[in-house]
């Protein structure tokens, strides 16, 4: 989270622009909160240049929760194509199961997701109602630079994106987009909200069984507030997007994270203790995985990296090694220190 966005939740905690209640005690339906949400809207379409043909929906659940709701929304119940790129679109064929066919169009397990398979060579049916893509995996570190032009390819559907790891982080071509959905908690604020933005004519076609809470249509309809909203977590992210707004924008926000990340990818390459093993072409802005080649330090390299405030550091328990996760939010200098204690810390085991 950016600082300022904290120190101004702190100064509001109590007394929410002289209204004498902190946003968490507002009703949704009070005219304070709805135009808190109103505004926090406003921004993020302005930010994310969405079209008007869109509905954005604020929900709750996070991505696990979408990867049913989605095919509860878009499937009727038909076939579905996947690409597997990793751990969380793994996640999303699983549980899309439940609900339709799913099938997996391409896959890259057989790199150890390490790669992104070529559009080109993804098998997707003409029965297909919708294509899914994780467009940045957090745990192996890879990213879709470019979303894929499904129509270029000879395919009609649809394509969902579950871009909750790098939403703000860079623009977003919609005209190849028919939904994106994303947890808050990676680069738009606290968990508890997420983000759903949806093209109108994806809307209405909900299964029968699909809870009325969740159906996409019921929600638009009623401006996110069908079912209470998580409210806090809404006004953070408000704050957030205000945040973005004052320092440039997401293309400035995108400039800053090349730069980031290619500080700390151009130090892996040079290492002679580091390694990271994603393909170049699609390595992941927002978290990068690394490895020691030897691994008997892990621990040395974890207490040393603690001692020095970096946290956070160690791999996901499924790949092992380590993870820089350098989010939005994430300065240069803390890019910058990272490195600095990698290099000594190289040094001393030479």
């Amino acid at each position: 989270m950016p600082e300022p966005v904290l120190q101004q939740a702190a100064a509001d905690m109590l007394d929410w622009n002289g209204s004498g209640m902190s946003v968490m005690e507002m009703s949704h339906r009070g005219k304070e909160f709805i135009g808190i949400c109103e505004q926090a809207e406003t921004d993020l379409r302005e930010l994310l240049a969405i079209p008007d043909h869109f509905k954005v929906l604020f929900m709750q659940g996070g991505g696990l929760a979408e990867n049913a709701i989605v095919p509860l929304n878009l499937s009727g119940g038909g076939a579905m194509d996947f690409v597997l790129t990793g751990s969380w679109s793994q996640k999303s064929q699983k549980e899309a199961a439940k609900f339709g066919t799913a099938r997996v169009a391409a896959t890259a397990q057989a790199d150890g997701f390490t790669t992104l398979p070529a559009p080109a060579t993804w098998h997707m049916g003409a029965d297909s109602r919708y294509v899914h893509i994780c467009s940045n995996e957090t745990i192996h570190g890879v990213e879709f630079h470019e979303l894929p032009d499904l129509k270029a390819l000879g395919c009609d559907a649809p394509l969902v994106v579950d871009f909750s790891s790098h939403v703000a982080s860079r623009s977003v071509d919609w005209s190849r987009v028919g939904l994106a959905f994303g947890g808050a908690q990676k680069n738009l604020g606290p968990a508890g909200l997420t983000l759903v933005i949806v093209r109108e004519d994806l809307m209405g076609h909900a299964l029968s069984h699909c809870p009325s809470a969740f159906d996409y249509q019921l929600v638009a309809d009623n401006q996110s507030m069908y079912n209470t909203p998580p409210t806090y977590s809404i006004y953070v992210a408000g704050l957030v997007f205000q945040w973005l707004k004052k320092h440039g924008g997401i293309a400035a926000m995108e400039q800053r994270n090349i730069a980031k990340a290619q500080l700390l990818y151009d130090f892996l390459d040079n290492s002679s203790l580091y390694v990271n093993k994603v393909a170049k072409d699609c390595r992941s802005r927002m978290n990068v995985p690394f490895f020691l080649r030897d691994e008997s330090r892990n621990d040395a390299f974890l207490a040393g990296a603690k001692a020095a405030n970096l946290l956070q550091l160690k791999g996901h328990k499924s790949v092992g090694g380590m993870r820089a996760s350098i989010y939005n939010a994430m300065p240069l200098e803390g890019v910058q220190a990272l490195v600095a204690y990698m290099r000594e810390f190289e040094k001393t085991q030479a």
